[in-house]
């Protein structure tokens, strides 16, 4: 006789279709990132030095600098990455970073790989980051380097034309 505890049976769901995710959206992607550390960093500095820039041309203005404009990024990129698989700006665009050969979730250590991956990627004339839009899985060199991809849900966009198209 079976009762109400009994474990059912459960199918598995099947995974969504998935897509890489391309240059374009991935530049857009990094717009949205980018506004939204600026948001975060631009008031901090200010609050720090009085000023933006330290107006002779050195990199950083100082202790605070360094820390408010190079490790808070950091430390909030990989925390996102880790607790979300995502920025804010994948999230906008329903991607997320995923192993590239599992599809799981990445370990710290691949995306602090990955972190570091963009600088090695952007110093080259950017050639690593215009790499995701001639490669077959969309990996720019920083994903190659972490074992990461980009992936979201495919995009299923019907086209009618004619007088039987749907209004």
């Amino acid at each position: 006789m079976p009762s109400d505890f009994d474990p059912k049976p459960v199918a598995p769901t099947p995974a969504p279709e998935l897509e890489y995710v391309g240059f374009w959206a991935r530049v857009v992607a990094a717009l949205i990132d980018t506004v939204m550390l600026i948001i975060i960093t631009m008031p901090l500095t200010y609050l720090a030095y009085g000023r933006l820039s330290s107006g002779d041309g050195t990199l950083t203005q100082g202790p605070l600098d360094l820390l408010i404009n190079w490790l808070l990024p950091a430390a909030i990129i990989l925390w996102l990455w880790k607790k979300l698989q995502a920025t804010p700006g994948k999230m906008a665009l329903s991607a997320r970073i995923v192993d590239a050969d599992t599809g799981g979730a990445p370990t710290l250590t691949q995306f602090v790989i990955r972190y570091v991956g963009y600088f090695v990627s952007t110093i080259p004339l950017c050639l690593g980051l215009i790499w995701v839009g001639v490669d077959a899985r969309k990996q720019g060199w920083h994903d190659k380097m972490a074992r990461t991809v980009v992936v979201r849900p495919k995009q299923k966009h019907d086209v009618s034309f004619g007088k039987g198209a749907a209004q």
